[in-house]
């Protein structure tokens, strides 16, 4: 039996939580968004809790009870407290700066690299650290992936683009012959 399913959703004061035919639609501000379920799922919504049911008694549709629970939960998360991710750059001559909708990243290659920054996530950068924040979890988390993946960290000095709470496990390197 799912565990996060059975756990209800508190709705903050301020969000607006719409059900409407399987689609729930979450509002604060001038920030939207909207989960189908596709009819997978009993919701009910009282006294600023959001419930889920399981519709059948299948191991899909207790996949699909904790999976649509967990993805409303990131949702209202998301609208009240915001996600962030915070990438470190080590290298020597390795820098980042964000101008105007563009990151730009000298990561040693002969030519910088510019990422356009996508709309709904907001880039500081502050020496070697890049924040990325935002209102969807999915879309700070790609973010992150896809400014990592120009430059990954490599395993004898640990230079490139790396989490900041990921640890780079150190390769020896070679040795001399004696």
């Amino acid at each position: 039996m799912s565990r996060i399913g059975k756990k209800p959703i508190i709705i903050p004061n301020g969000l607006n939580v719409e059900i409407n035919d399987g689609k729930i639609s979450f509002k604060k501000d001038k920030d939207s968004f909207e989960l189908d379920t596709f009819g997978r799922v009993g919701i009910s919504l009282d006294n600023n809790q959001l419930v889920f049911s399981k519709l059948g008694d299948t191991a899909e549709s207790r996949a699909f009870w904790g999976t649509y629970r967990a993805l409303a939960n990131n949702i209202v998360v998301g609208l009240t407290q915001g996600f962030s991710k915070t990438l470190e750059i080590n290298g020597v001559g390795y820098k980042a700066s964000v101008s105007g909708n563009v990151l730009e990243l000298a990561l040693g290659f002969s030519h910088p690299v510019k990422y356009e920054i996508p709309k709904g996530i907001n880039i500081s950068v502050e020496r070697n650290l890049v924040t990325i924040k935002g209102s969807d979890k999915q879309q700070v988390g790609q973010v992150a992936a896809e400014i990592r993946s120009f430059r990954p960290p490599e395993p004898y000095k640990g230079k490139g683009v790396k989490y900041s709470d990921e640890v780079i496990i150190r390769k020896a390197g070679k040795t001399s012959k004696k």
